[in-house]
């Protein structure tokens, strides 16, 4: 192995992100298991098990379930176990590259051995399946490589011939033209996947050898591994804001309309999140949570993930593989302190840390977090008409849950002459503000002190599944029986029943998700909540406010060409990417410091969207 340490510096960039994020195809099992080795490969400390789990067990976003070590030869997979046993990063990343290089390689020359038949299709179809590890850091960093790379696949798949309909219209293989591209693509990846010796990576990557080599700053996008899910949850959670109950339009609250767009904006995070285009609304959809978050490596479940390790920010990384529960946002002005450990106690405190320390992202101004803070504070609870304001049951609520009412506000030894009450007090939302260790996590060391957490609301917790700090608890029955056991409370099977009973009606919620019919879609859901954002270059324009107007644009212009594609209209996508051009227009006039022609785009789109309204759907 070279100990050449190579002067290419491997780095992320800054690329213009939307929120609107894509669910990604499945990988072959190969490819899936080598990135994420990669990503994996690059958080400190090294989760080890993980890696060596990636390859002997079918990985998250894998199109097929099967270990992928199982499709290396023995020689190969040799040198991958002995790289996890000592655990190496440097031979982990040679042994998995050749894994992936190697088998590009036999697949192309078992399609090149069966040319004319259904199976070189499919044994050149594997062999890109593979090739896509590598695609997206050759194109970065190896540009006119990836040109000739993509043409000579092209070419390979036009040269297998065909069997035409039928028998009819059908054409012959063309053996020279596949060998051509065959070694054109061959020997790329010997050159580049397969050298005699690597060079020493600090980071793992897939760029080439030679790009490495050379010594010029190799920029890269930040990726998730494969299995990764920053999309939001396929039922939206119904969104209760204050302002809307009571009848006013968002338009009218500048403020709050801002606060709005930056709490959907990736730009006001850093690093890798503001590249994926991950926001705040991407883990609390809709003020509520996105069950289906899922980063392999960083999540243990879906609905969570530990956010305070070495990717997103390695300047608040605790070295701990601690994944947390993504908490609910309704009410939240209600439910101080903040924070699973209730680190913060105020909302302004709160978002500050999510932005800088969590996700790297710059200092924002007072006026972003004043706009901020006044939008999530518009956050609601579901109507529950099973309480009352008290928290006390209604005659809606059942007759198990109301024998569960009192043994809820009955004291236990086991909770210290408690009752579940004194922490989730009923008329105050179902929390007090405090924290306690109730021993659902671990003690550091021994005889170290355990974490306190704050004490969750027990509103509307039917919908925000799983449960306990860290969603180790599939159901509300589940947290039932964990305090029965752990706090010897003596609940016989009918108490604990009742006791869930209760949980479910206080925690219940009318119409939970979004509902889409008709002219209600998806696509007319962000068109207005998009132009709403808009509607507050009302307000900065005048102010000659170029900070907040760029901010504005870069969130609200790339999303509204992306949304375009769940258009039900979609006669109408070409309307969409106009407009978002004209507000492209009114960043770059803003930008110049032309504010007249800032202005005049600004009427322009006005005036657009109010004649393409109706028929956006």
């Amino acid at each position: 192995m070279k100990t050449l340490l190579a002067s290419a510096a491997i780095c992320l960039v800054p690329l213009t992100a939307q929120a609107t994020a894509i669910k990604e195809a499945p990988w072959a099992p190969r490819a899936a298991a080598y990135r994420h080795t990669l990503f994996l490969g690059n958080l400190s400390p090294v989760p080890w098990e993980k890696i060596e789990a990636s390859w002997n067990r079918a990985v998250p976003g894998s199109s097929l379930p099967y270990a992928a070590v199982s499709r290396a030869s023995d020689e190969e997979a040799a040198a991958l176990n002995s790289a996890l046993q000592v655990q190496d990063r440097q031979a982990l990343f040679e042994a998995a590259t050749v894994i992936v290089a190697q088998g590009i390689l036999r697949h192309l020359e078992n399609a090149d051995a069966r040319l004319g038949t259904p199976e070189a299709a499919t044994e050149l179809a594997k062999a890109e399946t593979l090739y896509r590890a590598f695609e997206d850091a050759i194109r970065a960093a190896d540009e006119p490589a990836a040109r000739q790379l993509g043409r000579a696949w092209l070419i390979l798949n036009s040269s297998l011939g065909s069997g035409g309909v039928l028998g009819q219209g059908g054409q012959e293989s063309n053996k020279a033209e596949f060998a051509n591209a065959r070694k054109d693509v061959s020997d790329y990846i010997r050159t580049n996947y397969l050298p005699a010796e690597f060079a020493t990576r600090d980071k793992l990557a897939p760029v080439p050898e030679t790009v490495f080599l050379s010594g010029p700053e190799v920029k890269l996008p930040a990726t998730l591994p494969p299995g990764s899910n920053i999309a939001d949850q396929s039922e939206l959670p119904r969104l209760i804001l204050q302002f809307e109950e009571a009848g006013e339009d968002e338009a009218n609250l500048p403020l709050v309309a801002y606060g709005d767009m930056l709490f959907d904006s990736p730009e006001i995070f850093g690093g890798p999140a503001q590249e994926l285009g991950i926001a705040c609304s991407t883990c609390h959809n809709r003020s509520d949570i996105n069950r289906e978050f899922f980063i392999p490596g960083l999540s243990y479940r879906p609905g969570g993930m530990d956010v305070d390790g070495a990717f997103f920010n390695p300047m608040f990384n605790d070295r701990k593989d601690d994944h947390l529960d993504t908490p609910s946002m309704r009410g939240i002005r209600f439910t101080a302190p903040y924070g699973r450990d209730g680190r913060e106690p105020s909302l302004r405190r709160f978002i500050r840390n999510v932005i800088v320390t969590e996700f790297a992202g710059k200092e924002p101004t007072p006026f972003q977090l004043d706009a901020l803070v006044a939008y999530v504070r518009e956050f609601d609870w579901l109507p529950n008409p099973k309480i009352d304001r008290a928290g006390r049951l209604t005659d809606k609520a059942s007759d198990a849950a109301k024998q569960g009412e009192a043994i809820f506000n009955t004291d236990f030894p086991g909770l210290n002459g408690k009752s579940c009450a004194s922490c989730h007090t009923p008329d105050q939302n179902f929390t007090d503000g405090l924290t306690h260790d109730i021993g659902s996590s671990e003690r550091p060391f021994p005889g170290g002190t355990a974490t306190a957490f704050e004490t969750p609301t027990l509103r509307n917790i039917n919908f925000t599944a799983p449960y306990m700090h860290d969603g180790s608890l599939p159901t509300l029955a589940s947290v039932v029986d964990w305090f029965n056991d752990t706090r010897n409370l003596g609940l016989d099977e009918e108490q604990r029943a009742d006791l869930t009973a209760y949980l479910e009606a206080i925690g219940d919620g009318e119409e939970p998700y979004q509902r889409f019919e008709g002219r209600d879609s998806v696509f007319r859901l962000s068109w207005e909540e998009l132009t709403t954002f808009a509607s507050t270059l009302d307000t900065l324009l005048p102010a000659r406010d170029a900070q907040n107007i760029a901010l504005l644009i870069d969130t609200v212009a790339p999303d509204l060409a992306a949304d375009a594609s769940v258009m039900t209209n979609q006669a109408a996508k070409p309307e969409i990417y106009e407009l978002s051009a004209i507000l492209r227009a009114v960043g770059d006039a803003s930008a110049e410091g032309d504010w007249g022609e800032a202005e005049q785009q600004w009427q322009k789109f006005n005036t657009m969207q109010a004649a393409i309204d109706e028929r956006m759907f």
